[in-house]
């Protein structure tokens, strides 16, 4: 089972930036899962609302503004005041930022395209995605079916998972498409389902999970993996378990 850090070691430091993927590194996150979204510009930013309001000083939609209006925000004081540099960072340079610290775990890559429809972003992702060797293994994921179909077409051998939000048919659409080798359904989802995870026809990594006891309950239904706010802590609570067993 595979810890991932949710948009970076997000619980101690601010989610989808430098400073909380580069937080992840250190940790020793197995997985790092980021968002990506597009600006009016078309450049690809790492964010998880398709609005400013809620981890920046701005407000209004990332498809409204420009990079250059993005990188005037303020991505961090949100969460401490001690982050009031740290900008809104595009992919490219969180991907330089796993190259440099020769990041060799899983990187998620979610398309936040279940609410905008952001016109080839599928395309604009997977080219740079192709454009080099990495030192990482990169997957895909989204809430939006007709993404995924979009990327497989694009990436035929890349691993794609599809986000369960609340919609019953979720499951069913995973394992109606067989390029779909995983589902992450909320944590309730997984507890609720305890006699099915254990043997599911595919992947099932829960998110977000945060704390040991409900780490140990997913442990014993044999997850692929879970994603976490804090990754370091974890990390530590699956040695624990895996001691006991």
């Amino acid at each position: 089972m595979k810890i991932f850090a949710h948009r970076g070691a997000s619980g101690t430091g601010p989610e989808n930036t430098l400073p909380s993927f580069a937080e992840a590194i250190r940790a020793g996150a197995e997985g790092i899962e980021l968002d990506v979204q597009l600006t009016k510009d078309n450049e690809i930013v790492v964010m998880h609302d398709e609005q400013v309001n809620r981890t920046t000083n701005g407000k209004g939609a990332i498809k409204d503004k420009t990079l250059a209006d993005m990188k005037a925000l303020n991505a961090g004081s949100w969460f401490d005041d001690k982050y009031e540099s740290t900008k809104v960072p595009t992919l490219k340079e969180v991907t330089d930022l796993l190259v440099a610290r020769n990041y060799r775990g899983i990187v998620e890559i979610e398309f936040k395209t279940n609410v905008e429809q952001y016109p080839e972003i599928e395309e604009k992702v997977s080219n740079l995605m192709t454009s080099q060797d990495w030192p990482f293994t990169y997957w895909y994921c989204s809430l939006n079916v007709d993404t995924l179909e979009r990327i497989h077409k694009l990436e035929p051998k890349a691993r794609i998972d599809l986000v369960m939000g609340d919609s019953e048919e979720a499951p069913t659409m995973a394992l109606d498409r067989s390029y779909i080798k995983g589902i992450h359904p909320r944590i309730d989802w997984a507890l609720d389902h305890d006699a099915e995870v254990p043997n599911y026809p595919i992947d099932v990594r829960p998110w977000t999970v945060n704390d040991e006891e409900t780490l140990a309950k997913v442990m014993e239904l044999r997850v692929a993996g879970v994603f976490t706010d804090y990754p370091e802590k974890m990390l530590a609570a699956k040695r624990r378990n895996q001691q006991k067993t």
